[in-house]
């Protein structure tokens, strides 16, 4: 069966990703349909990225559009960069820092 909004691991994130760079009244449409389908690999199973993804998938589910728009959107901007930061530590990068510009 064909998936309407992905669910490949990596590209979801870059969909989020998408979202969380639009201004907060249009940022939350859409977003959540990019974590339903989102499929994580085994390696990351029991790990910090898994407990990531889960606040993730949280904080976009729970959000209701028009109320906190961006400090939802800014704790979930946050949460996203935490589990790519924890994505590269599992992948073997000893200091993925995302850089001063965060």
């Amino acid at each position: 069966m064909e998936s309407r909004f992905g669910r490949g691991f990596i590209t979801n994130i870059m969909l989020v990703s998408k979202h969380i760079g639009l201004p907060p009244e249009r940022a939350w449409s859409g977003l959540s349909d990019h974590l339903v389908e989102i499929q994580i690999p085994d390696q990351f199973r029991g790990t910090e990225v898994e407990e990531l993804l889960t606040m993730l998938r949280q904080k976009a589910n729970w959000h209701q559009n028009g109320i906190m728009d961006d400090e939802d959107l800014d704790s979930l901007e946050k949460t996203l960069k935490k589990l790519v930061i924890a994505i590269d530590r599992e992948l073997g990068i000893a200091d993925p820092a995302i850089g001063k510009f965060d």
